[in-house]
């Protein structure tokens, strides 16, 4: 939730102009190929946070894919502008034209993605208007030495600006060569205010626990998209040994995506496995609030700060998959990261949930971690690397 500053912020900006945008402002597009729900509140913070610098935003994005519409996490933004999107080959290629929107854009943000053909023509061709690349810096999940991953590297300097998501991403954007003072790290989050006054709000978990036909007294969450990188096999299989050992586990599973197939028959074979569907809001903050562990063996991502906020230490693999969020894991402290095998996962969770000092010690943790990242945090950070980009000249002449 915004703090008052932004309330005020948002009072005056309503009143300003019924454009809600200042024409004397310099204008930022931050062109986005689809925008997922969690990605709302970062929006709004960062129009408020850049009107409050004298600097307009524009957000600009298309719809998912097949295959992500399967994910069911779209958001809404009602003053973001609608762009069309053309998917080829499954989905691999993505054709999403921005240049009939650009009237009066001093800096156009784009994701760091291969399938997105204009960007590239933006990169190259467009260099009157000053360009910056939101991204990893590399895929983590791809294959180094593919020819995928060398061109995406030497597309990556034609940039004049570089935000990347954490620290992680640093060494791999200026590895290939791109200057340093030109990089801001944004700390990529969520909306961890207001998904800690949501669980704040709770006052009756066993209710909740009741609702859902928990009856034991240690539970773990899964909280994320089924797909490949997030290891749901391995995950079921990892609940079956669990459950061997610690008689009264019980495991809340929440999400969607391409594998619900699996999930849902995993709980139906075993009732003290529950499937919840996506959740978000409150509904989230009541799956958090009993959680005791967050289990996720496979990629780990923004979800860590679920684990943060609901104080549910996360317990993962050295899977390599791992996006750069994964920074914010402080291994033993408020998280664990298992070797990548299925007995010593199975046997980091059991060792954990049947250690309740180390347990209440890590779930301390991460509530300090918690307060650490914030959209508005996140906003800040973007807004002063937009800020500094708008100053300096145009990188890509001088490449």
């Amino acid at each position: 939730m915004f703090n008052q500053h932004y309330s005020s912020l948002l009072f005056h900006h309503k009143i300003m102009t019924n454009k809600n945008f200042n024409n004397d402002f310099p204008t930022v597009l931050f062109v986005q190929r689809r925008l997922p729900h969690y990605r709302v509140p970062f929006f709004e913070a960062l129009r408020l946070e850049l009107l409050s610098r004298g600097c307009n935003l524009r957000v600009l994005h298309g719809l998912p894919n097949q295959e992500e519409l399967l994910k069911n996490d779209s958001g809404v933004l009602a003053w973001a502008e609608s762009l069309p999107n053309h998917y080829f080959l499954g989905g691999k290629i993505c054709w999403q034209p921005f240049h009939h929107q650009l009237n009066g854009a001093d800096l156009v943000i784009c994701s760091h993605e291969n399938k997105l053909v204009f960007n590239l023509l933006f990169q190259y061709f467009y260099t009157k208007i000053k360009f910056a690349l939101l991204g990893h810096g590399a895929n983590l999940q791809g294959n180094a030495n593919s020819l995928r991953e060398k061109f995406k590297r030497r597309a990556a300097k034609k940039a004049d600006w570089w935000f990347a998501y954490t620290s992680m991403s640093r060494p791999l954007i200026t590895g290939f060569g791109f200057p340093e003072d030109r990089i801001t790290i944004i700390n990529n989050s969520i909306d961890t205010h207001k998904l800690t006054q949501h669980i704040n709000a709770i006052d009756d978990i066993q209710s909740i626990k009741k609702r859902l036909g928990l009856y034991g007294s240690r539970t773990g969450v899964f909280m994320g998209s089924f797909y490949h990188e997030k290891r749901i096999d391995f995950l079921l299989d990892a609940l079956v040994l669990i459950k061997k050992e610690i008689e009264d586990f019980e495991m809340i599973i929440a999400g969607d995506g391409v594998q619900r197939h699996l999930v849902e028959a995993f709980c139906v074979q075993y009732p003290w496995a529950k499937y919840v569907g996506l959740m978000k809001e409150e509904a989230k903050a009541e799956i958090l609030a009993v959680a005791d562990v967050m289990l996720n063996p496979g990629l780990i991502g923004l979800s860590i700060l679920d684990s943060f906020v609901g104080a549910a230490p996360v317990l993962t693999t050295d899977c390599g998959l791992h996006s750069p969020e994964f920074v914010y894991l402080n291994h033993g402290v408020n998280g664990i990261v298992a070797i990548n095998s299925l007995p010593d996962y199975v046997g980091a969770v059991v060792d954990l949930l049947r250690d309740s000092n180390k347990l209440t010690a890590m779930k301390a943790a991460c509530v300090q971690s918690s307060r650490e990242f914030s959209v508005e945090n996140m906003a800040k950070n973007f807004a002063d690397g937009i800020m500094n980009c708008l100053h300096k000249p145009v990188y890509r002449k001088l490449d």
